[in-house]
């Protein structure tokens, strides 16, 4: 398998962080992503990710994209160490939380949103950082709250990390960036200090990775 993966993308970290999870090797290829990125528009990227984004996971013949369908496509090509429950009722459960994440935050957050906020709106600085700081929080607060509904142990969901950890994880990195406090969300920031520790996220953080600054 290969990666086309961008140290500082929450959307690529989520990818990296299954593969961890589920022990697969793979081929990192570092692709200049972030705000006013070009190399995501060249023609032989946009052929393998028509959105021109970031992450691209190459396995044989499939080239994938858009990090949900990734993270699906995983657990079923490779079910060992799965990252959705068993059941039907767990399964919902984790999904929803990740899709608050994946469908509800991460969109109104990405670096092309501020790219358009910046070049097309010229909104200031301090506006910019303040609308990432509210939706960032706000979408995590939302998953604050589904956490307190009692499914929650060690981790999101049970006492395995699923798909939704790796939801919450991606999405704290890009909070922190922006300055969001995680005071008022106690069970999210229990949860990401957890995942953290463990040796498939240290291997997956932005900082490990071979394009950080320092690597």
């Amino acid at each position: 398998m290969r990666l086309f993966t961008f140290h500082q993308s929450g959307s690529a970290y989520r990818v990296r962080i299954a593969l961890a999870l589920k022990d697969l090797e793979y081929e990192p290829i570092y692709v200049a992503g972030g705000r006013g990125s070009t190399d995501l528009m060249k023609p032989d990227y946009l052929a393998l990710n028509p959105s021109g984004l970031i992450p691209t996971l190459i396995d044989g013949d499939l080239a994938l994209h858009q990090s949900m369908a990734i993270l699906e496509y995983l657990d079923d090509a490779y079910p060992e160490r799965p990252l959705l429950p068993a059941d039907p009722g767990g399964r919902a459960r984790v999904r929803a939380m990740a899709q608050v994440i994946f469908a509800d935050t991460h969109p109104l957050t990405a670096s092309r949103v501020v790219d358009y906020l910046d070049g097309n709106l010229r909104l200031e600085k301090d506006r910019q950082t303040a609308w990432l700081k509210f939706w960032n929080a706000r979408g995590l607060s939302v998953l604050e709250r589904m956490l307190d509904d009692g499914g929650t142990a060690t981790y999101c969901h049970g006492d395995s990390p699923t798909m939704a950890d790796i939801a919450l994880v991606s999405q704290v990195f890009v909070a922190q960036n922006v300055g969001v406090d995680l005071a008022p969300l106690p069970r999210v920031r229990a949860i990401y200090e957890t995942c953290r520790a463990l040796p498939a996220f240290i291997a997956a953080a932005p900082e490990n990775q071979g394009d950080a600054p320092g690597n």
